[in-house]
């Protein structure tokens, strides 16, 4: 029998934070993964998850004992642009549990129909958007990398109507929580400073308990964005989307629509369909999440200080912080990318040298680093010499240290992944997964699994081809 141990205290606030409904139920719900891992690290019997009434669950035909299903409200500025209300528009919050390491998660299902939220759309996701999710969140959670998680995923027995019909599904999405900087801006918007006081409570219990008020609450947010984006940007992470309604509170990546990892280096490179205008293109990243953390603070600004002014100074100064930090960490994931243990001056200037190698050639982000462990990395250039000048730059920097390349290769080995989820495997397990055959699916799932220490000879580490490379990916909403 499924039990699912729920303590909801985000559905303890005010209803003005939510919408309370329950999911719409779908035709014939049918099993396309379960995290057995996480279910259990979530006190929840995998095996359950499998049953008729797991699945029932999953695919929202059935409210489990102790749920309490709300979707929550938000507003947020999407590619600069300012809408006051957003909300899920197809996600359900079942409720929250206390895992076995003590934290709180959310249980959300993703796809599981209309909400007040909707805008006029049909609340429902496709296998394809499902797919991606399930695929990249798990891999940045075995990258190391803060994220929401997947817990499971099903088929509806429902068609989807896109640009054509495709087969519903529904994604159960674990979280920290699904606190975005977008909820703060929908009450400050409406000038509702009791509920912005609620929120800020509640964030700060549930993230940050050190912190003390709305000025350390956005001290703690600006530091956990510097590091996350570090992290995506050391792994040539494009998230594509990155909306205020995208930026979580707690630090998470958060929604995986137009997102992709790099194969061919540039600092341009966008994939996203919709940004049209390179606004999150991969070296803009940084710049929009400063952007971000500005709303953030612009919202909490009346929670900072009665005067106005005075609040704005306290505010800017916050999150002027986050270039030093983001710089800090930058260096910090790029120098060990390198096998360095110690900081040098000029530590930045040899990095960037590199990557301006390779913007050059557009060659793959992931191979140069993974090879600079395994003495392939020159194989990935057309100049070789070019690249040989700038290893005896790195060789010479190396020997400061009184390192030895063995010990400084092993170390990169453990900062730099030998495979990523490459947006050609992605789309293949999608359009196989389409056609009825899970098998893509679980081989990219599996390899993802250990991503720095697949063997040398897996089919998922080789480079794409030019003609399989996908430059183009969609929200799916």
């Amino acid at each position: 029998m499924l039990h699912i141990p729920f303590d909801n205290s985000y559905a303890r606030l005010p209803d003005r934070f939510y919408a309370r409904l329950k999911p719409t139920p779908v035709a014939a719900p049918g099993l396309i993964a379960v995290n057995a891992a996480l279910a259990e690290a979530l006190g929840i019997d995998p095996a359950a998850l499998t049953t008729p009434e797991g699945l029932a669950v999953l695919a929202g035909n059935r409210v489990p004992e102790g749920a309490d299903p709300i979707a929550q409200a938000y507003a947020g500025h999407q590619f600069g642009g300012w809408s006051p209300q957003l909300g899920d528009g197809r996600a359900i919050l079942l409720g929250e549990v206390i895992d076995r390491d003590g934290r709180r998660r959310d249980i959300q299902l993703k796809g599981s129909g209309p909400t007040p939220f909707s805008r006029r759309g049909d609340g429902r996701a496709w296998l394809g958007p499902v797919i991606r999710e399930y695929l990249v969140s798990e891999a940045m959670h075995t990258l190391g990398v803060p994220t929401t998680r997947a817990l499971a995923a099903v088929t509806t027995g429902e068609r989807i109507q896109r640009e054509r019909a495709f087969p519903g599904a529904v994604l159960t999405r674990v979280a920290s929580s699904h606190i975005r900087v977008g909820t703060f801006q929908y009450f400050a918007a409406r000038e509702d400073i009791a509920a912005l006081e609620l929120l800020t409570q509640h964030a700060v219990a549930r993230h940050y308990p050190q912190a003390g008020d709305a000025l350390d609450l956005l001290d703690h947010v600006t530091a956990a964005q510097a590091a996350l984006l570090a992290q995506w940007m050391s792994l040539g992470f494009i998230h594509g989307v990155m909306n205020t309604d995208n930026a979580h509170v707690g630090g998470e990546t958060i929604d995986y629509g137009p997102c992709a990892f790099m194969d061919g280096y540039h600092p341009q490179r966008v994939f996203s369909s919709i940004d049209q205008q390179g606004r999150y293109a991969y070296a803009n990243q940084p710049h929009a999440a400063l952007w971000n953390l500005a709303q953030f603070a612009s919202a909490l600004l009346p929670l900072i200080d009665e005067d106005t002014n005075a609040a704005i100074e306290k505010a800017t100064a916050a999150i002027d912080r986050f270039e030093a930090l983001y710089r800090a960490e930058w260096l910090a994931r790029f120098r060990a990318k390198l096998g360095l243990t110690t900081a040098e001056e000029g530590d930045r200037a040899l990095i960037e040298a590199l990557l301006t190698r390779m913007a050059a050639e557009e060659a793959d982000f992931t191979r140069v680093f993974r090879g600079l462990a395994e003495g392939t990395a020159r194989d990935e250039f057309v100049d070789r010499d070019g690249f040989d000048a700038w290893a005896a730059d790195w060789h010479a920097r190396l020997a400061r240290e009184g390192q030895d390349l063995d010990d400084a290769q092993s170390r990169i080995a453990r900062a730099s992944p030998a495979i990523i989820p490459r947006n050609h495997r992605i789309e293949q397990a999608i359009q196989a997964a389409v056609a009825g055959d899970l098998g893509p699916f679980e081989a990219l799932h599996a390899a993802l699994a250990t991503p720095f220490d697949t063997p040398p000879d897996s089919p998922f580490r080789a480079a794409p081809a030019p003609d399989e490379a996908v430059r183009r990916t969609f929200c799916g909403t």
